[in-house]
């Protein structure tokens, strides 16, 4: 393995690491992510290698990747799948057998070097291969895929197959990472060696990262037995292991019953999260490592220069610059030519009802006042992408084109992926977050934003209360109601947001230019003080492997 890790491990981080994820988004070129949990991943797999960890990433090398956005004739969102083909990859020569619904598949292992995008190096599982039928081949063709079993096929791939892959390279690490509850068959293929659970727990760790019921999958015991999920184990062998009672088999709840110790990922995702697995009999202890971003990857070097060496008026123009690039963007989609000297707001982020992405857009009449101003003019920019197959979300995307073709300050941008977030970032003057209160779990586009000088916006949810000094780094939208049927509080939050962006954002922009610059350098300043992934992936070392 050290022949594609390009540097010396740091003896400070020296306990070797598995990290299994479900998805990696490491560069755009690798389009094997579908959103946070991914971004996440990357920043990871990057800070490791700043610090030179002795971690290594376990992913799957999907064909298909999650899924590429497209337009129709009427320029509504149009779901496309196009295979994907990565020479920079290394086959490294390894295929081993797992056992999927009674059938042995075989699973072929890929590596990215360290040096290739500067990150700790990433194992790589296809069963896209000429050895298996066509069905075990569909197993790792598209990111969280719509089918039950093939969801569940994919699981067994990266747990039980990127353990049986750590083996064959002579790898035996300390601890092993879960990043979600995916992987949670790699410990019942750990325990089908040495049959010590107390033992095998020493070594596993897991991170939880949503509340939402999406993340958080269950399925039928008995389907999952059948599957191969347990790795040989009889029902009554799983049932009494696990503490189970009935024939609902949860990730998550599994997952913090195998850990020795779990994080969430905000402060106040760890409160929602101990109080959401209360009663969960021996689980682990849910401590939290709040999510960060990664400096060097995300952070535009010439705003980090000027805002470093001190020059507003430096500031300034990148600011502008970067505004002017992302612009050129917008230009080549809709045709639209926005203006750099115009306050932008920036949506972007996965589309998800509890995002609530048309949240600006709630009291319409006041909507189309805000963006006729013709003293304080704003332009706005959503992007993102939507779950393939959940259609509410589709339809809240393509509401939202439809309003844009009457506007030339309004903009719906498809390709929601690395290079696009890193232009809509850097580009932003506004960072705009929406979420119920207490279902975004942390959030982590707003640290990369704020990183680039786009003041975050925010529902007061995720990591956003660790950080938030609202007027002087942020605004703060108050969390009033959050025990009111959801009509009435998207009706109090959108007040209250139109109140402070009519009242304080759009006058500070326009009339106090010298405030604005402040609140955009202390929002950088404390972005990258405490939500740099260097500290969190330190932390990690600390709470959880060294526990």
């Amino acid at each position: 393995m050290e022949r594609f890790r390009q540097y010396q491990v740091n003896p400070k981080f020296s306990k070797s690491v598995a990290y299994f994820s479900m998805e990696f988004a490491i560069h755009q070129a690798l389009k094997i992510y579908s959103g946070g949990l991914g971004f996440l991943a990357g920043s990871h797999m990057r800070s490791a290698y700043d610090l030179q960890q002795n971690t290594i990433g376990i992913g799957m090398l999907w064909s298909y990747g999650y899924y590429d956005q497209a337009r129709d004739e009427d320029r509504n969102l149009r779901v496309e799948f196009r295979k994907k083909r990565y020479y920079f990859l290394e086959d490294i020569g390894i295929t081993v057998n797992v056992t999927i619904n009674r059938k042995e598949v075989k699973v072929k292992a890929y590596i990215l070097p360290s040096e290739t995008f500067g990150t700790a190096p990433v194992i790589l599982l296809s069963t896209d291969i000429d050895e298996n039928d066509y069905l075990s081949r569909t197993i790792t063709y598209k990111l969280y895929d719509a089918n039950n079993e093939t969801r569940i096929a994919q699981e067994i791939i990266l747990g039980i197959g990127g353990v049986k892959v750590l083996k064959a390279l002579g790898i035996t690490p300390e601890i092993y990472h879960m990043n979600e509850g995916h992987s949670l068959p790699l410990v019942f293929e750990l325990y089908g060696k040495n049959k010590n659970f107390e033992e095998i727990k020493k070594q596993v760790v897991f991170t939880t990262h949503t509340p939402e019921a999406a993340g958080n999958e269950e399925h039928s015991l008995s389907l999952l037995h059948k599957m191969g999920f347990f790795n040989g184990l009889s029902i009554d062998e799983v049932k009494e292991l696990m503490g189970i009672h009935n024939d609902s088999f949860s990730l998550t709840v599994g997952a913090l019953k195998v850990a020795k110790i779990a994080n969430a990922v905000s402060q106040l995702h760890c409160e929602v999260a101990n109080k959401m697995w209360s009663e969960v009999e021996n689980r682990c202890e849910i401590t939290y490592v709040t999510n960060a971003q990664n400096k060097r990857y995300w952070a535009d070097k010439g705003l980090l220069k000027a805002f470093e060496e001190q020059e507003e008026y430096e500031l300034e123009a990148r600011k502008k610059h970067l505004k002017r690039m992302l612009f050129i963007e917008v230009a080549n989609q809709t045709g639209k030519m926005f203006d750099p000297n115009v306050l932008t707001i920036v949506w972007a982020r996965r589309f998800a009802e509890y995002k609530r992405p048309g949240l600006l857009k709630y009291d319409f009449e006041r909507f189309l006042q805000l963006i006729n101003n013709k003293d304080m003019p704003i332009q706005i920019i959503w992007a993102g992408k939507p779950y393939p197959f959940d259609s509410g979300a589709i339809n809240i995307f393509n509401e939202l084109n439809y309003i844009s073709r009457e506007y030339k300050n309004i903009a719906v941008l498809i390709g929601y992926e690395l290079n696009l977030s890193m232009m809509l970032k850097k580009g932003a003057d506004i960072w705009l977050n929406t979420p119920r209160i207490t279902r975004e779990a942390s959030g982590t586009s707003g640290m990369a934003a704020a990183m680039n000088g786009a003041v975050n916006f925010s529902i007061p949810d995720g990591w956003h209360p660790e950080f938030e000094k609202h007027g002087y780094n942020c605004f703060t939208i108050p969390a009033i109601g959050k025990e009111l049927p959801h009509e009435e509080q998207d009706r109090l939050d959108n007040l209250h947001l139109m109140d402070i962006l009519e009242n304080e954002v759009m006058p500070i922009y326009y009339k106090d230019k010298n405030r604005w610059i402040n609140i955009m350098k202390n929002s950088m300043v404390d972005a990258l003080n405490d939500f740099e992934s260097g500290r969190m992936v330190q932390e990690y070392y600390m709470k959880l492997y060294n526990h």
